[in-house]
C-alpha cells in the first residue's frame, strides 16, 4: 500500500460529490462540523451541478476528483453522499495513478465503487467511514468522532473498536488487510475492470441497507462462487439496517450465520460501519486488522491507513 499523509487539524480537506446529488442545507452544516472539528474544507461550484440521475455528468465528477487530489494543498478527499452514479467516473479515471501522489479518500455506500478502485486496483488506503451529507451534517449523533478523528489524523494504530451490538457468530482470530463496503456494489463489479478483488488472507468487511434476506443471501452467493469469500481469513458484517423482512418473520442477524456456516475463519455481525441507525463507526481498508470474535468482540486496527 502506498499510504497518504495523515490529516492535521488546520489541513484542507476537499469536498467532492462523486454519485448522487445532496441538500444544500445539509452541505453547509457538514462544513460546519469539519470546521469544529479543525479541519478547513474546500471545494468549487462544480460540486453542485446536477444531471438526471447524479451529481453532475461523469466527467465532470470525474474532473473534479482529480483536481482535488492533484491539489497540494488538499491532505484529504470526503464524499458529499452516496446514493447512485459512483463507478461511472471510473472510466474517466482510467490512466490516472493516484498512487502517484496519495491522498485519503473518505466515504461508504454508493462510494464503495471507489473505494475498491483506490484499494485494491492502485494500493491506497481509504477510510470507509462519514459523507457529509447525513452524517457530518448531524454532528456526533451521526457519526463516531473517535474512530474517524484517529483513523484520519494517523493516530489509528492500537485502535481497540468495540460497537456494544457486535456479536461473534464464529468464533476465533484473524490478521489480515481489511476490504470491502457495501455488498450491492462489491457484487456489481464483479466482471468488469474494476472488480472487487481483495488478496487472499483478507479481512472483508460486508454491509447493506433495505435489501430483504433473499437478496443477502443471492449477493453472498454471487462472492462465494467468484471465489471472494473462499479467500478471505475473517467475515464482518455491517448492522444490515432494514435487512429484516418487513413481517419480522426472518431477521438477517439470524440468517448470516446459517449462510456462512461453512466459512472456516471467524466471524464478527453487527458492526455500525456505513448504513447504520445511530452513529456511523469508521474503518481503515487496505490496512492490518486483527478480528477478536469471542465473548468480548473487537476488531483492532494493527496498521494506520495514513503516515
Amino acid at each position: 500500500m502506498t499510504k497518504p499523509r495523515a490529516v492535521c487539524r488546520g489541513d484542507r480537506v476537499a469536498l467532492v460529490s462523486p454519485a448522487s446529488g445532496f441538500s444544500r442545507e445539509e452541505f453547509e452544516q457538514g462544513v460546519g462540523e469539519l470546521r469544529r472539528l479543525g479541519y478547513h474544507p474546500v471545494y468549487d461550484e462544480t460540486v453542485f451541478e446536477r444531471s438526471l440521475f447524479t451529481s453532475g455528468p461523469p466527467d465532470v465528477r470525474a474532473s473534479l476528483i482529480r483536481r482535488s487530489w492533484s491539489d497540494p494543498l488538499v491532505s484529504a478527499l470526503i464524499a458529499v453522499r452516496g446514493g447512485y452514479g459512483s463507478v461511472q467516473v471510473l472510466p474517466e479515471l482510467n490512466g490516472w495513478d493516484p498512487a502517484a501522489s496519495p491522498k485519503l479518500f473518505v466515504g461508504y455506500s454508493d462510494n464503495t465503487s471507489l473505494l475498491t478502485w483506490l484499494t485494491c486496483h492502485h494500493h491506497v488506503p481509504v477510510v470507509h467511514g462519514p459523507m457529509v451529507e447525513g452524517r457530518l451534517a448531524r454532528g456526533p449523533e451521526a457519526y463516531d468522532e473517535r474512530s474517524f478523528v484517529a483513523l484520519i489524523s494517523g493516530k489509528g494504530r492500537g485502535l481497540v473498536l468495540e460497537p456494544p451490538a457486535l456479536v461473534a457468530a464464529t468464533e476465533g482470530t484473524a490478521t489480515g488487510p481489511l476490504f470491502g463496503g457495501t455488498m450491492t456494489q462489491l457484487c456489481a463489479s464483479l466482471g468488469t475492470p474494476y472488480a472487487f478483488s481483495p488478496p487472499p488472507g483478507s479481512v472483508l468487511f460486508l454491509e447493506d441497507v433495505n435489501e430483504r434476506p433473499f437478496r443477502i443471501d443471492r449477493m453472498l452467493t454471487q462472492l462465494r462462487l467468484s471465489g471472494v469469500l473462499s479467500r478471505a481469513a475473517a467475515l464482518i458484517f455491517g448492522e444490515m439496517r432494514g435487512c429484516d423482512e418487513p413481517d419480522g418473520a426472518l431477521r438477517t442477524s439470524d440468517l448470516l450465520p446459517e449462510l456462512v456456516r461453512d466459512f472456516k475463519g471467524p466471524v464478527l455481525i453487527g458492526f455500525p460501519s456505513g448504513h447504520t441507525s445511530g452513529p456511523c463507526w469508521s474503518l481503515p481498508f487496505g490496512v492490518q486488522v486483527t478480528v477478536q470474535a469471542s465473548s468480548r468482540p473487537a476488531l483492532v486496527v494493527e496498521e494506520s491507513p495514513v503516515e
